[in-house]
């Protein structure tokens, strides 16, 4: 099993001089490199863009829907790495409501499970394919006030990874902390992140 150590690259405009910071969170196998490339595609031109490495390209080992204890120590250690790097933001000068994270897949998932354990008023989330994460959802780790905090989730119908259901009880729990979420499923889409998503964050989210 792994731990992760906070490792994470830069892109767009520097803290210093930025609007806004928008954290971006690979999928397994994935790369820092390879999710921030996105912001090319997104509304984000003033943003600060942050990506954490995971460890092994991998968050944690199994699926998002595996017995909890499969996935310790490293689901544990990547949600706390990605506390770390809010905090980091922070120290640049950029306040939560300004902070914006996108996820895909594992990435995803990761995103939705790190601010639904820490909600508060956030810039914005997209979340393309993914839910919370856990054998069974356990209520009791989710807490906060989202605010009305607008979060985009997209997936496909069916997904191989992803099973609808989840993402839509994933949906009940974010906004019963009062998130502002929209779902959009795309039917027989594959593992993947669509053009009409990307088109669709810039719309919701990426809006300012």
């Amino acid at each position: 099993m792994y731990t992760h150590q906070l490792k994470y690259i830069t892109a767009g405009t520097p803290a210093k001089s930025a609007g806004a910071a928008l954290i971006m969170i690979h999928g397994r196998g994935g790369t820092a490199q390879n999710i921030a490339a996105l912001a090319n595609e997104l509304n984000v031109k003033d943003f600060a863009i942050y990506a954490p490495q995971a460890t092994n390209n991998s968050w944690y080992p199994y699926s998002f829907m595996a017995p909890d204890e499969q996935n310790q120590p490293a689901l544990d250690s990547a949600i706390e790495v990605i506390g770390e790097l809010v905090k980091q933001v922070k120290a640049d000068g950029i306040p939560e409501e300004k902070i914006y994270f996108l996820g895909f897949s594992q990435g995803a998932c990761l995103t939705l499970e790190y601010i639904t354990r820490n909600a508060q008023t956030y810039g914005g989330a997209v979340a393309f394919t993914g839910g919370l994460i856990g054998e069974k959802l356990i209520t009791d780790h989710y807490k906060g006030n989202f605010n009305n905090t607008p979060i985009l989730i997209t997936t496909g119908d069916p997904d191989p990874h992803v099973p609808v259901n989840r993402v839509e009880d994933s949906v009940k729990v974010m906004q019963g902390l009062n998130a502002n979420v929209t779902l959009k499923i795309y039917k027989g889409r594959q593992h993947t992140i669509s053009m009409p998503e990307i088109v669709l964050a810039n719309e919701l989210i990426f809006n300012k």
